[in-house]
């Protein structure tokens, strides 16, 4: 069986969607309709833009959910197995099986972004990732510090990226590094994401996705927080209010849907490169594509 799957914020680059909108009447569509939705041109900025400008919160977001959706909307055929998403393209993901209508999708991943990046304006955190280390000795370190200091983002074996407070991330880097990590290196974001200092973007953005119709999926969406298939809507909804603070469980996700089954996952929208990769760290006997 195939699975699509769909990239978060750190796949954008630059031009990214103008060969698209370029070529394909379809993709032009989405990209026309993503302007008139947000109210600004957001594709500008997509295609001209600087690394500098797509690395905002309130554009990066948007803009890799319109790519994802007008590179499904040109390639896509037929109706998926199953789909999955990494942080933000959880909302690509239910664009893709039928749960949401792009509109929609668009209108709560740009309020999404604008909350969040508030969140971040308002608590200065960060986050980092920490290579070579079991996840529960990650886990048990974060756990002994006083500051607010979390697993994010668990993306490999190997390979899971924790959030929080400046001084929290700061001091847990210095103690995993201690405890072995071969590197611990700070990354390039606007905030702690995943981690309690978003609570109060998921205040905001569960009363937009609350007020918003979800519609019975055609396939089931395996989501970041618990790592299962699902095709209820209302526990759908639950499950992506919980993800802005929960954890982002990516190598759980990977490893419950190869054992249901699936052997080959297509990535949809972004570089193209970066789920790709870490699934095949996760089994490298699963076939991975990009569309």
């Amino acid at each position: 069986m195939t699975a699509f799957v769909f990239p978060g914020q750190g796949a954008q680059f630059e031009g990214m969607g103008l060969i698209q909108y370029q070529e394909n009447n379809s993709a032009k569509k989405i990209f026309d309709i993503g302007d008139q939705v947000l109210g600004f041109e957001l594709s500008k900025i997509m295609f001209y833009g600087t690394a500098e400008e797509l690395k905002q919160t309130r554009v990066t977001q948007p803009a890799l959910f319109v790519h994802s959706m007008a590179i499904w909307s040109t390639n896509a055929k037929g109706r998926p197995d199953a789909v999955a998403g990494h942080s933000l393209g959880e909302f690509s993901a239910l664009v893709a099986n039928g749960c949401l209508s792009f509109e929609d999708g668009l209108r709560l991943v740009y309020k999404r972004a604008i909350a969040m990046q508030a969140a971040c304006e308002a608590i200065p955190g960060t986050m980092a990732a920490i290579l070579g280390l079991d996840d529960h000795i990650v886990e048990n370190i974060c756990g002994e510090i006083d500051e607010i200091v979390v697993a994010a983002n668990y993306n490999c074996p190997g390979q899971l990226v924790i959030s929080g407070s400046l001084k929290g991330v700061s001091e847990a880097m210095e103690k995993l590094t201690l405890a072995g990590a071969k590197r611990a290196i700070q990354l390039e974001v606007g905030g702690a994401f995943h981690s309690p200092l978003m609570e109060p973007a998921g205040l905001e953005l569960a009363d937009a996705i609350k007020n918003t119709n979800f519609n019975i999926p055609v396939c089931p969406i395996y989501q970041n927080v618990t790592a299962k298939p699902e095709t209820d809507p209302e526990k759908i909804k639950l499950n992506l209010i919980s993800q802005l603070t929960g954890a982002v469980k990516w190598t759980q996700t990977i490893a419950q849907m190869h054992s249901d089954g699936f052997n080959k996952f297509i990535e949809v929208g972004g570089s193209g490169k970066v789920l790709s990769g870490l699934i095949k760290k996760v089994d490298r006997s699963i076939d991975t594509e990009t569309l």
